[in-house]
């Protein structure tokens, strides 16, 4: 348990290391391509080691110095027959692999660990079956464990709804340029988390592959394309950089990230316009942002299009005047944790008023006073609620180290700054 010393001003400029939605795709775009990658400033957390290893374990060869790692890839092909592959909670890993392992002659599963087991992934399975692969539930309950009886992917016309994860097509799009046919995905409903999409697609076409979308719900990968390996480097990652901002706007202070900038292919980034509509003041340029001064007004947001910035938000928002709506973010029940039911449960143990709706929270002040905050294991639950005890005397964070999955020095980041 650590407790969080109040603070009244939090005053920094700090360079971050990448973005774990990007290692993460590099790494999956690495493997698949002809040569060599080499990734620079890439994020050494949970989720990116567990990506690496199992990686390893279908037989690519993945290798670390310093902040740079080089990827040998292997076109196309998947070196081992057959895996057992442990994801632990590693949504991306689970996702991106499902997809990619079809592209194998053999025999894939893909497991986790408890909470994995109950995180829905039986869109993904029937959009694979849809192009022609032998992938299923092995508990026939639409989670993991995962079984993939792979010969290739055959190719051709998929319906994938999209409204409990953008990350299901994502592994769609990232494994389709080796189909032996064109593959043609057509979202069925709201496509959720959509900047993810594109960061996808832009790191794609920056590998050397093309996707043609003909309409905002449809997408079209060409056969007999493959990634290039290149040199690339990896931007600040904005979902850990939202932390700092927000403690930036919660004490009144100003917090400047010199590796993340207007340009960004994240969609996180544009959390530092949130606060800004909050009241806080945000500069930015191609390769800096900066947020400083303090909140003054609750808003009313829709974040089906940034949803990890909810618990957040959701903090943040208790020193605005007024009420905060958000809204629109129902797949959040399907995180690592139950994210809305896990942030309004705690934000009610400090003394906010909350309201909790099936797409949503509405926050508002109250009496504030400190407790003992239980994280569910979810490294995003930790982070936001360490942003209340800046404010709040006797906030103590239960299981921190479970920010290790993405950010693993982030106590020591925000004490020090």
């Amino acid at each position: 348990m650590i407790t969080i010393p109040t603070r009244e001003k939090i005053n920094a400029e700090i360079s971050l290391p990448g973005s774990k939605s990007i290692t993460n795709r590099a790494l999956v775009i690495g493997a698949l391509a002809k040569g060599e990658t080499e990734l620079i400033n890439r994020l050494e957390c949970e989720d990116t080691s567990v990506m690496i290893h199992c990686l390893r374990d279908l037989g690519y060869t993945i290798t670390a110095t310093g902040d740079t790692l080089r990827v040998q890839g292997r076109g196309g092909f998947v070196p081992s027959h057959q895996a057992r592959l442990n994801t632990l909670n590693s949504g991306t890993t689970m996702r991106f692999l499902t997809g990619l392992v079809a592209l194998g002659e053999g025999t894939y599963i893909l497991d986790g660990n408890p909470r994995m087991r109950e995180r829905p992934i039986e869109d993904l399975l029937t959009g694979l079956r849809s192009l022609g692969v032998d992938a299923r539930s092995l508990n026939k309950n639409g989670c993991p464990p995962v079984t993939v009886r792979a010969g290739g992917l055959p190719g051709g016309d998929c319906l994938l709804s999209g409204d409990t994860s953008s990350q299901f097509l994502s592994s769609l799009l990232l494994s389709s340029p080796y189909a032996a046919r064109p593959v043609s995905i057509r979202i069925i409903g709201k496509l959720v988390s959509r900047p993810y999409i594109e960061m996808t697609i832009r790191m794609m076409s920056d590998f050397g592959v093309s996707i043609m979308k003909e309409d905002p719900r449809t997408f079209t990968i060409p056969a007999g394309q493959q990634y290039r390996g290149r040199r690339y480097t990896i931007e600040g990652d904005a979902s850990s950089a939202s932390y700092l901002f927000a403690a930036a706007a919660i004490t009144g202070g100003s917090v400047t990230v010199s590796n993340l900038g207007q340009a960004s292919i994240q969609g996180d980034a544009r959390f530092v316009d949130i606060l800004g509509a909050l009241g806080a003041e945000v500069r930015k340029d191609y390769t800096r942002l900066t947020v400083s001064g303090q909140i003054k007004e609750g808003i009313e947001a829709d974040l089906n299009t940034m949803p990890d910035m909810v618990p957040t938000l959701a903090v943040t928002a208790l020193f605005a005047r007024g009420k905060t709506v958000i809204k629109n973010v129902a797949n959040l029940r399907y995180k690592e944790s139950d994210r809305l039911r896990a942030t309004a449960t705690e934000l009610r143990k400090i003394g906010g008023i909350i309201e909790e709706l099936p797409d949503g929270l509405i926050i508002e002040g109250g009496e504030l006073h400190g407790a003992e905050i239980e994280t569910y294991n979810d490294h995003r639950i930790a982070m936001a609620f360490s942003l209340a005890g800046l404010r709040i005397p006797g906030i103590k964070i239960r299981n921190p180290d479970c920010v290790t999955k993405t950010f693993p020095n982030f106590f020591d980041t925000l004490l020090n700054l």
